[in-house]
């Protein structure tokens, strides 16, 4: 944090940086790495970051800004009224579009989980710290940066070693991936992670809206609590896993706390530090001592990138510092190979056959392991199950994909599957996290809703009289494997005779919303206890005994009597004769 420091003193703001060091203090006690379980959770751990773990994250642990708030309140307008603008008044403001991305992401994640408690405050916070705001509010008017916002290659030097895995589709690399957009996702992880914010069909990483929505969702998997502060921890560390990115986060998450306002398009602050950037400045030197040699380019900060042209893609990046002029070059470190490294292969573990009715959950759950070329388990790799095709069957916590640990034998258990209410066929594919191999698809089906028994919930008679209607309506229950069978689709008929399932022409009938007669019923559904009730039954006039035939989804049918007969009149008994 001493580079942070420095950078701000320089600012005039020494209360803010103290202020921001204590935020920092508390947040380490509380900041651990984040790890996966076998269930697919991320925990805690104070183990140091693996290699293996940057692969994982949504940027990839790529660089990211390390600007600190201003020490004025983000309250206060942008001027004071008298045509001065407030000190850090435009590092207090948000871009208008900006902000209004951050906000509709808020408020759908409070529809679709409401339990994660997203503050728009913490995508601002993340907003900041990835690209300033998308350099400023740099956007179109649909929320799309005026040019791609890109983070350097990483290819190692300096960074994770993440190879292509878009084909360079989203950063324009087909040999290494990049950070792309304004919150700054590896291609990777947007596969998944992306939404389309905007409603324009289309999941795109450079615009402001989808970018801000797949980084709510992001957050929020898990079942992760936001408003508690170890959860918000585990989800800012899971996007870059620094806890120097923690802190910096965090101080912005709370500038932005206590208010901030609107400002136009394109006219935020761009962000100076970066924790990239390797060339340290002394802070101002105390009086009596000799000052430091000022910057070789005044106005730019030292080591940066010259600015980008108007087309070209926003790195943001430093350009790398110039060779040392020591003759003897220092040797490159020995890289030892990690468990990711080891893998050949994945095996599945002995999976059954994945198939569930719409709206269960799976009994069975899928699971791989992971080898060498000899066919030695790999303990402690990451693999990652995608849910893959037209469908809405979700692993438990509503996400499409989620990340296991491999255990001592080699072996990930993806967590419980939920099948959606689209019926068909999709795939599951297990990929090892950091490889490059083709992995492992499990086919998956979902079958409709079913019932395998009716019964009517009434054992009165069905009368009526030509003419007339009928008193009790006809309702029943259905069930599979005795427990209620909700959702259903069911068909009600008048047929001929129990041998005769056509359509009878004549008897008890139903009325269609125009009052004309029908005598078939489809599209009912049973409710959440598995009922029926059907409409109101009318008869013509004709007398005798008719059948209703109801059949639902799985093959479960029920064939109710019903009678129209006329009135019967009862003649009143002789009365007695009286006695004499």
């Amino acid at each position: 944090m001493a580079a942070h420091f420095g950078r701000r003193l320089r600012k005039g703001a020494a209360t803010t940086a103290v202020a921001a060091a204590a935020v920092a203090a508390l947040s380490a006690s509380q900041a651990p790495g984040v790890t996966v379980d076998g269930q697919g959770r991320q925990t805690s751990s104070d183990a140091t970051p693996s290699p293996d773990d940057t692969v994982d994250s949504a940027t990839g642990n790529s660089p990211y800004y390390t600007d600190l708030p201003p020490l004025n309140s983000p309250s206060p307008a942008p001027s004071t009224g008298a045509g001065e603008a407030v000190p850090g008044s435009a590092e207090a403001g948000i871009p208008a579009t900006v902000l209004d991305a951050y906000k509709k992401a808020e408020a759908a994640l409070r529809e679709k989980k409401p339990g994660c408690n997203l503050p728009w405050q913490l995508l601002a916070a993340i907003g900041k710290v990835e690209s300033g705001q998308a350099r400023g509010g740099r956007v179109t008017a649909d929320g799309t940066t005026v040019s791609p916002i890109l983070g350097p290659q990483l290819d190692g030097n300096g960074f994770a070693t993440i190879r292509d895995t878009d084909n360079g589709v989203y950063d324009g690399n087909s040999t290494y991936d990049h950070a792309v957009g304004p919150m700054q996702f590896i291609p990777s992880t947007w596969e998944w992670a992306g939404r389309d914010g905007n409603g324009d069909g289309r999941k795109d990483p450079n615009n402001i809206y989808d970018a801000a929505l797949a980084a709510g969702h992001y957050l929020c998997r898990f079942g992760w609590d936001l408003s508690d502060q170890a959860d918000l921890n585990k989800a800012i560390l899971s996007y870059n896993n620094s806890t120097d990115y923690l802190n910096t986060v965090l101080s912005w998450l709370e500038y932005y706390r206590r208010g901030t306002h609107e400002i136009p398009d394109g006219t935020g602050a761009l962000p100076g530090g970066r924790s990239d950037d390797t060339t340290t400045r002394p802070s101002p030197s105390a009086p009596g001592t000799s000052s430091p040699k000022p910057d070789p380019k005044p106005g730019k900060p030292s080591g940066s990138s010259p600015s980008p042209g108007p087309n070209a893609p926003d790195t943001g990046s430093p350009t790398t510092p110039p060779p040392s002029t020591d003759p003897t070059p220092t040797p490159p470190p020995t890289s030892t190979p990690t468990p990711t490294d080891t893998v050949h292969h994945l095996e599945d573990a002995g999976t059954e056959r994945l198939t569930a009715m719409a709206g269960d959950a799976f009994t069975e759950r899928i699971s791989a392991r992971a080898e060498t070329e000899t066919g030695k388990a790999v303990a402690k790799v990451r693999v990652r199950f995608t849910v893959v095709g037209d469908t809405d069957t979700t692993f438990t916590g509503g996400e499409s994909v989620a990340t296991v640990l491999t255990n001592s034998s080699g072996v990930a258990v993806a967590p419980a599957l939920r099948a959606g209410e689209k019926t068909g066929e999709f795939t599951v594919r297990a990929t090892v996290v950091g490889r490059a191999f083709p992995g492992l698809a499990y086919p998956v089906t979902v079958t409709e809703r079913a019932a395998d028994a009716l019964v009517r919930t009434s054992e009165a008679e069905l009368t009526c009289t030509p003419g007339g209607e009928f008193a009790e309506p006809v309702e029943v229950r259905a069930t599979y494997d005795g427990a209620a069978a909700d959702g259903v689709a069911a068909t009600a008929t008048l047929i001929k005779s129990a041998d005769d399932p056509t359509v009878n022409d004549k008897g008890p009938y139903f009325k269609d919303a125009d009052g004309r007669t029908i005598r078939t019923l489809s599209g009912l559904t049973t409710d959440e206890n598995g009922l029926l009730k059907l409409p109101q039954l009318y008869a013509d006039d004709t007398t005798g005994t008719f059948l209703l035939r109801i059949t639902t989804a799985g093959g479960a049918t029920l064939t109710v009597e019903l009678t129209v007969a006329e009135a019967t009149t009862t003649s009143p008994s002789p009365s007695e004769t009286p006695s004499t």
